[in-house]
């Protein structure tokens, strides 16, 4: 059944077309999480024995460092792209972008396919 009578399409489909595309173009994709993790809970827990812990379902969180993991890459993309920044900026920004990579590749645990890590910088022979 279509939302629009005049058009016949169906509000649903197109806004998942929508998301599609824009997710490819962007290179997002849909990342999993580690099995073992699946219904597991982040606990943060206060030095302070007086002050209340704080408990966040690792779903939530895992959805939080993808969400961050992507506005990265669109990060990146838009830098590249930009007309007006000289190509050692772009290369400098880069560069930043790359080593906020590398500081969250703790969380690469919780992913279940290597290929959705977080890559800093790679070491090379010689450096």
């Amino acid at each position: 059944m279509s939302d629009d009578p005049q058009t016949g399409l169906d509000r649903g489909a197109v806004k998942w077309a929508l998301k599609d595309a824009l997710d490819e173009l962007l290179g997002l994709s849909d990342v999993r999480m580690a099995a073992r993790y699946e219904g597991g809970t982040l606990v943060i827990k206060p030095g302070k024995a007086e002050t209340q812990e704080k408990a966040i379902p690792l779903e939530v969180f895992f959805h939080k460092i993808t969400m961050a993991r992507d506005r990265l890459r669109v990060l990146e993309q838009r830098i590249n792209a930009h007309p007006k920044l000289s190509e050692e900026d772009k290369i400098e920004l880069q560069q930043y972008i790359t080593r906020v990579y590398g500081s969250l590749t703790s969380f690469n645990v919780l992913f279940k396919d290597k290929d959705d890590w977080f890559i800093g910088a790679r070491s090379t022979a010689g450096s």
